[in-house]
């Protein structure tokens, strides 16, 4: 079994640096492309579910990559930013006069409270736990794929691997791009990661 992760293709706001959390943004042109050339890379795999996040950019990329039958699943979405939602890093760490980083010093009450990571780590184990299932019910050794969000992705790897939810911030995920998790010896391990559609 390995469970396969993909972000969302390229949306105006990820192209620009915006936290995009609970902002239902669509792809761009860009976007829809590369969740296009996605789909050879599912084509000759045994997928036994596919969850998707609520959030447009995210099921237009399943759809445009051909993965059948998308559950949506409303722990798959992203980090909510509360008060920093569709900021930039830079301009916020321009107001606090001094580096920010969502990984180490959260975000600030908005339009909603926000999350912690620890609350964003609390909502990626349990779609874990859901993907093991679904392979179990299953009956044969198949994949799981998610398809969600470049920071909650992250933060579900760390799960994987039993790190810190901080530990995230050292996974780069590029827009359109996918992933594998699976095991080695009996334990989690990272198989590949931020592979464009062409790797």
């Amino acid at each position: 079994m390995s469970i396969l992760v993909v972000r969302h293709g390229q949306t105006a706001w990820s192209l620009s640096g915006q936290h995009t959390g609970t902002t239902d943004v669509p792809l761009t042109a860009e976007g829809e492309d590369r969740a296009r050339a996605l789909a050879p890379v599912f084509a000759g795999r045994d997928v036994a579910a596919v969850l998707v996040s609520p959030r447009q950019r995210a099921r237009r990329t399943a759809e445009l990559a051909g993965l059948r039958d998308p559950r949506t699943d409303e722990d798959l979405v992203e980090w909510d930013y509360g008060g920093y939602e569709g900021r930039t890093t830079a301009e916020i760490s321009a107001e606090l006069g001094r580096p920010w980083s969502v990984w180490h010093d959260g975000v600030v009450p908005g339009a909603t409270p926000g999350e912690t990571v620890h609350q964003v780590a609390q909502r990626a184990r349990l779609v874990l736990g859901r993907a093991q299932d679904l392979v179990t019910g299953s009956g044969r050794d198949a994949d799981v794929v998610l398809v969600a969000h470049g920071h909650f992705l992250r933060v579900l790897l760390a799960s994987w691997l039993g790190l810190s939810p901080t530990a995230g911030a050292l996974f780069a995920l590029e827009a359109g791009t996918w992933g594998e998790l699976g095991h080695e010896h009996g334990r989690p391990v990272l198989v590949r990661w931020s592979v464009p559609a062409a790797g």
